[in-house]
């Protein structure tokens, strides 16, 4: 399978394995959403194709504020509040025309539950989510904006191709006129 965006570091096999057998295959639309913020949270996908992006809103301007996406060859949840039918925190939206293998939370439940290298997938995504939100937290505080774009093309070589600026922008939390500006500036050195 060939991976558009990212560079995932963790074999997903057994658990699409499992999406496809147990699952239903859903077809998202540009804008449809696979779970909205405040509602309950059920869903666990596996990205055949496509893409997802993750948008929270903010307190006080209510501007949408990209989090996190979810490509082809991974997976897209809200985690952890799906496996327990909590309100989600998070709306996860298609940025393109996306096809998911889908399981409940309550399926994905018993499947980790089946056996001890189950149960060892289950800390292995985990363990890769905590390390990616991490990751995330410390390129928040410790990186420039330029560093932060750097990044985000090693890790989703194909990113820029096929998602918005803004929303681009908005993941690296710097406008869309500084994202250009910063673009720009690639360029140009590329040039010299």
């Amino acid at each position: 399978m060939e991976q558009k965006f990212s560079n995932n570091s963790i074999d997903l096999q057994v658990l699409r394995e499992f999406c496809e057998r147990e699952g239903e295959v859903v077809t998202y639309r540009k804008g449809d959403q696979m779970e909205r913020e405040g509602d309950p949270s059920r869903w666990f996908g596996f990205v055949t194709e496509g893409c997802f992006k993750y948008v929270n809103h903010g307190i006080s301007d209510d501007r949408e504020h990209i989090t996190w996406f979810s490509f082809e060859g991974e997976f897209v949840v809200d985690d952890p509040t799906f496996l327990y039918d909590r309100p989600s925190q998070t709306t996860i939206v298609a940025m393109m025309p996306s096809r998911v293998l889908r399981v409940t939370g309550e399926q994905l439940k018993q499947f980790f539950s089946q056996s001890i290298e189950t149960m060892e997938l289950r800390a292995v995504i985990a363990e890769h989510i905590l390390s990616q939100f991490r990751s995330r937290y410390l390129d928040l505080h410790c990186t420039t904006a330029r560093e932060r774009y750097e990044l985000l093309l090693h890790r989703c070589p194909g990113i820029v191709e096929h998602l918005d600026l803004q929303d681009i922008a908005s993941f690296l939390c710097v406008t869309p006129n500084y994202l250009s500006t910063i673009r720009k500036d690639i360029t140009f050195e590329a040039k010299k």
